[in-house]
């Protein structure tokens, strides 16, 4: 039978999972729409209006699932883990308090005139709702990466009788981790959202739809793709450095090292024994490991085995991190070809159109193993080193755990399938959409 503690670790995570998307479109596609809708205020042509008012569609969809998500999910706080609040609550309310007022108000008020402004306010006035809207996701992503960041890296605080006090905010704020990280997901966010506006317009054009507007949004999104996936690449490596310094647990069960070692080699697979402690099944490129976190062939990585009872599950962190690495490195070969093969012949082959669409949520699954790797690297703590995870479970009976988390399951399995549905149905309406001229303007500088 299943007990408390895990299926609270379990519930947790669906929750978190399930919010995570929402987020990860809607940070990076708002600025998107920002783009579309200065492109049009700059030339006055209705593509980019058309891109504008198609793409807005499901910035909102997105944006009211994500919302509902994150409420759901902090209540888990006072449900699943009401130690937490109760020892940290003085660091953590303050920091997801500052997400509201900064960002969620922000958002609040703008959003109802950035979707239905349009034709009551002036341009500019609605221009400058929908950049106010994309500054507000990304101060949201900024607070809440902020706490989750200092729960793996945590300084600036006090301890008093158990309970964490705050004694510099600025050092709890901007904590030994948070650069990375902050990076790290605006750069993951760009890449899911170029994906997903690429996926759609593939789509669209596989369906012949041969209007300007979803070729003119693949181009964007391509472009924007290649600049990002290198990007991300050359950060994770940073962020990775950053993780071997204060986690090198976490970095022991990434690369799957169980004795230390020097000149320890990169596992391209492996399955790793926690009851026999070791690796079965080994393919390892020798001394490269040891080259990129130390810098030097021969190089120290502390082994698993030196955090007894205080490291991570093995296996999720050691597959979860080769799935990020994996489809990060597919997201960049895709985006690189795509783009090279637009660049020179302005249309993609069939086959290539049917690629992109079959990477539409790729951004999606890399997010979700880089956040099982970050997560799951941080167990057995809530707070690395200081607070560990059974201190703050609740204790209620597991039974009314698991019906809760039943429940969860089939109502965010029936709300991912309709979002789905709904992204994939809007596409196919625009098709029939007639079109318009790329030269014509608009009157009044509204557009239906």
């Amino acid at each position: 039978m299943l007990d408390t503690l895990l299926l609270s670790r379990i519930q947790f995570a669906t929750n978190i999972s399930f919010h995570i998307l929402f987020p990860t479109i809607s940070i990076a596609l708002a600025w998107f729409l920002v783009f579309f809708k200065v492109r049009y205020v700059q030339t006055n042509q209705p593509v980019w209006l058309r891109a504008y008012r198609f793409w807005v569609k499901i910035f909102a969809l997105t944006f009211a699932l994500g919302v509902v998500s994150g409420i759901t999910m902090s209540f888990q706080f006072g449900t699943n883990w009401p130690g937490f609040m109760e020892r940290v609550g003085n660091i953590a309310g303050p920091l997801l308090g500052y997400e509201v007022l900064t960002a969620f108000f922000m958002e609040a008020t703008f959003l109802g005139i950035m979707l239905f402004g349009m034709k009551r306010v002036s341009p500019r006035v609605h221009t400058f709702s929908t950049v106010i809207v994309a500054i507000g996701t990304t101060i949201s992503a900024f607070w809440i990466l902020s706490l989750n960041s200092w729960m793996h890296t945590p300084t600036g605080h006090e301890i008093i009788d158990g309970v964490f006090y705050p004694k510099n905010w600025l050092e709890i704020i901007f904590n030994p981790s948070f650069g990375y990280r902050l990076s790290h997901m605006l750069l993951a966010s760009g890449i899911t959202a170029s994906f997903l506006v690429a996926g759609i317009s593939a789509y669209r054009l596989l369906k012949d739809d041969h209007k300007h507007a979803p070729k003119l949004t693949l181009k964007v999104a391509l472009t924007v793709a290649v600049i990002l996936t290198p990007m991300q690449a050359f950060v994770g490596d940073l962020h990775g450095l950053n993780t071997f310094k204060y986690q090198p647990q976490k970095v022991a069960a990434m690369e799957g090292v169980w004795d230390t070692e020097k000149g320890a080699p990169l596992l391209l697979f492996a399955v790793p024994n926690e009851e026999t402690r070791k690796n079965e099944f080994e393919i390892a490129i020798p001394n490269l490991a040891s080259l990129i976190l130390t810098h030097e062939l021969d190089g120290e990585i502390k082994g698993l085995n030196e955090f007894k009872d205080a490291h991570p599950p093995v296996k999720p962190v050691f597959f979860g991190f080769r799935v990020m690495v994996g489809l990060g490195l597919l997201m960049i070969l895709v985006a690189f070809t795509t783009r090279v093969v637009l660049y020179k012949k302005d249309r993609l082959p069939v086959w290539l159109l049917r690629v992109l669409v079959a990477m539409t949520f790729s951004g999606w699954v890399a997010t979700l193993a880089g956040w099982y790797v970050t997560e799951i690297g941080r167990q057995p703590y809530m707070v690395q080193g200081l607070l560990r995870i059974d201190e703050v479970v609740t204790q209620v009976p597991a039974e009314h755990v698991l019906y809760t988390l039943i429940g969860y399951l089939c109502l965010y399995s029936l709300l991912l399938t309709a979002y789905i549905k709904t992204l994939f149905y809007t596409a196919d309406k625009a098709v029939e959409v007639e079109e318009y001229e790329m030269n014509a303007s608009v009157r009044g500088g509204q557009y239906a």
